[in-house]
């Protein structure tokens, strides 16, 4: 399974941003997905999460970006998208998109993924 993650870019505060991810090799809804980001100098983050359909296909999301970020799927493309709103300075960072079939209780974590995309900057400045 290979993940193509795409759409970071340079954006003013407030802005929005969509970044997209590609799958190949697996259909995602057989997977769980989920973005997580990597700040200079800061370990990598969870950011947002949704469960494959035979795990309720919910959505998860890090409190730091609840009401201001959407992911969303599409089956039928073979793609996970993630829309972020109202940007802010400190949403700045590289966003991977990865894809894995470990327990929900898992899906928050980056040992729930088993592959990863390369990434994708996003630049928000002030």
């Amino acid at each position: 399974v290979q993940l193509q993650a795409s759409g970071g870019g340079l954006v003013q505060a407030g802005g929005s941003l969509r970044l997209s991810c590609a799958v190949s090799g697996g259909a995602i809804s057989a997977y769980g997905m989920g973005w997580f980001r990597q700040a200079p100098g800061k370990e990598r983050e969870f950011v947002a999460a949704i469960a494959r359909s035979g795990n309720g296909g919910r959505s998860y999301y890090a409190d730091s970006v609840k009401g201001r970020f959407t992911i969303s799927r599409d089956n039928a493309k073979n793609a996970v998208y993630l829309q972020m709103s109202s940007l802010k300075p400190e949403d700045t960072a590289v966003y991977y998109c990865a894809a894995g079939q470990a327990a929900l209780g898992f899906i928050r974590t980056e040992p729930g993924y088993k592959y990863w995309g390369q990434g994708t900057l996003v630049t928000v400045s002030s």
